[in-house]
């Protein structure tokens, strides 16, 4: 009661729904009206129209679909991140091809599901993006992250060359593992806004828009190993079927 209570008096995640499939949209909708703290403000049917109405509402997440005439999602996102950073996009295919996980994570995608997910576990995950936290689907999460192992080096921010505190280090290891910002507290001995304080600074150094971008940048460039974060990376990713990373 308590929850429905908050989500009723809090501002709505509003979303724009982009797939060329109409019925899918509907589904969607359909779905995400009867969530309360969840308002859909408009649909798009390719990229193109994807990033005309993100600039015209400035929603708070895009649930993009990725293979689309005229203009794909990779494209889109790209395109959108730069124009509306604040936006997050949360990528629902078909697709769980590399070139399209990797690509749009790079793009700045904070996460990526595939339409095998339930209603719920969807639901969930925009959720957790709109809070920031990572979201990768536990069919994929594993194979990307064993690409993504490099020899360690340095952990630099992208802008400026800016070292991360060792203290932040430490955080973007435990978001890396799939941890959420309470989990991330109680093993930092840290408090939950102390963990939050840290990501913001970790992602303004990095440049990045949530840690599913911060820590997919860190493993791709190198500035994480495999070994920092261990097996408990995809296990814990894994082990997250409903929520895929949830909110904090």
């Amino acid at each position: 009661m308590a929850r429905e209570l908050l989500m009723e008096t809090a501002e709505p995640i509003r979303v724009v729904l982009v797939d060329d499939h109409a019925v899918l949209r509907q589904g969607l909708r359909r779905l995400l009206e009867d969530e309360p703290d969840i308002e859909v403000v408009g649909e798009a049917a390719n990229g193109l129209e994807a990033i005309a109405v993100t600039r015209a509402l400035a929603p708070d997440l895009v649930l993009m679909d990725v293979v689309m005439p005229r203009l794909n999602g990779l494209e889109a996102t790209k395109q959108i991140k730069q124009s509306n950073p604040a936006t997050a996009i949360l990528v629902l295919s078909a697709h769980d091809d590399d070139r399209y996980v990797l690509g749009l994570l790079e793009a700045g995608a904070a996460g990526y599901l595939l339409k095998s997910a339930t209603a719920q576990e969807v639901i969930h995950a925009m959720r957790a993006v709109h809070a920031g936290e990572a979201v990768l689907h536990p069919a994929i999460a594993g194979r990307l992250l064993s690409r993504a192992s490099r020899p360690p080096t340095r952990i630099l921010a992208a802008q400026g060359n800016e070292l991360l505190t060792e203290r932040e280090v430490e955080v973007l290891r435990c978001a890396a593992r799939g941890l959420s910002n309470k989990e991330i507290a109680g093993q930092l001995v840290l408090s939950v806004p102390t963990v939050k304080a840290h990501l913001v600074n970790i992602f303004n150094k990095m440049g990045v828009g949530s840690r599913t971008e911060a820590v997919m940048r860190a493993l791709n460039q190198g500035w994480m190993e495999m070994d920092a974060i261990g097996g408990e990376a995809v296990a814990g990713l894994r082990e997250r079927p409903r929520g895929y990373g949830g909110a904090a």
